[in-house]
């Protein structure tokens, strides 16, 4: 019997989970194919994906009109929102970072598509309307961070709702710093993740555990399960990817090696699960040893944060990953301290008020008015 080719639009194609997302369609030309490509920043690697993959559509942020139809004459251009709900795409992987995401995930859950989620934010900052979306449209969101895909498979053909979900974090490069030494962290420190191989944002909010903190948010909307129902176990040897508690005590987790292209594969793939000899298998020889300790929320207060933001609910969350994105552009431009991240995020956090059951248009007001507070904050740290 024929296998039939699932059509795929890459939305932040040039980024980290882009890239490894076009890995695996080059190691499995007979089951996937790349009708569209989005990009934000780096136009001539976009080019180079466009040349090897030739898709239908194409989109980049920063080229309209005339200069877009120069680069891409061979290709429809669309917007990233036109893009995740066009009808030729089976599969909308979205990876684009941050706040961007939110629209084009919105649209393809409105288009009822299969939506492979790698944009934590997204979910974080509107997850209520999302699902809402999603349920109404029959779409499908295919968790792609492998927290999350882990949880996914040790729930797959389980009837009973779990007693609690623990998400396993590496612990990020200062997990043995104490708070003084965390003080002249660098960019670059904060850049040599022990475990894992990401683009900047997601690897600074690793070092900060904000990772965690947003991935509890996004869990609780994933799984339909209370933000109080998920904890945080740090193992760095980054091995057990989340564990699954069920009522009967019983524990199932999902090992692997730290290889973002095993989740990539298994949302694409779902639900078979494909050989491909690029990806890793685990030498259990080389890990004699499982390490799981609690995590210091005094000296990763992100993580603190995240888990508060998703207890309030309502626009926290929002504006919480607004002011991390400003956060760590402004640590990343070397513009404040390490620690002066979740410093800035606090104090964005502690001047909101709340809106409950937001809109769309209420989150992204939220969003705006918190990116500007950051930045405030900012300059009377810097």
């Amino acid at each position: 019997m024929a296998v039939k080719v699932k059509r795929l639009a890459v939305l932040g194609s040039t980024g980290s989970i882009g890239r490894q997302t076009l890995d695996i369609v080059r190691a499995m030309p007979e089951r996937f194919k790349v009708v569209g490509l989005a990009a934000g920043k780096n136009l001539a690697l976009l080019l180079e994906q466009v040349k090897e993959f030739r898709p239908d559509f194409v989109s980049y942020t920063k080229l309209k009109g005339e200069k877009a139809g120069k680069h891409f004459s061979e290709c429809d251009y669309l917007s990233l929102e036109e893009m995740a709900c066009h009808t030729d795409a089976d599969v909308v992987v979205i990876a684009v970072a941050g706040a961007a995401g939110l629209g084009a995930t919105l649209a393809a859950a409105q288009a009822g598509k299969h939506i492979a989620l790698a944009n934590k934010e997204s979910l974080v900052a509107a997850g209520e309307i999302i699902t809402a979306a999603v349920k109404k449209n029959k779409a499908r969101i295919l968790p792609v961070d492998s927290e999350h895909s882990a949880i996914w498979q040790c729930l797959n053909g389980e009837k009973q709702a779990p007693r609690r979900i623990i998400l396993t974090a590496s612990g990020g490069p200062f997990r043995g710093y104490s708070l003084k030494q965390m003080e002249g962290i660098t960019v670059a420190q904060a850049l040599a993740h022990p475990s894992w191989k990401m683009g900047k944002k997601v690897t600074i909010d690793s070092a900060t555990l904000m990772n965690k903190g947003l991935e509890v948010i996004e869990a609780h909307w994933l799984f339909s399960i209370s933000v109080d129902d998920v904890a945080v176990l740090v193992h760095p040897q980054s091995i057990v990817h989340s564990l699954v508690e069920f009522v009967d005590g019983s524990v199932k987790a999902q090992l692997s090696c730290p290889d973002m292209r095993l989740p990539i594969q298994y949302a694409l793939s779902y639900p078979d699960r494909l050989s491909n000899q690029a990806l890793p298998k685990l030498d259990w020889n080389s890990f004699p040893d499982l390490v799981f300790e609690q995590p210091d929320m005094a000296r990763f207060p992100c993580l603190r944060l995240g888990i508060e933001a998703g207890k309030k609910g309502g626009t926290y969350p929002a504006v919480l990953c607004a002011a991390d994105e400003v956060a760590v552009d402004l640590f990343l431009a070397g513009r404040i301290k390490f620690t002066a991240i979740p410093d800035i995020i606090a104090g964005v956090l502690e001047k909101h008020t709340g809106v409950a059951h937001p809109s769309i248009d209420a989150i992204m007001s939220a969003d705006s008015r918190a990116r500007q507070a950051a930045l405030k904050l900012a300059g009377s740290k810097s």
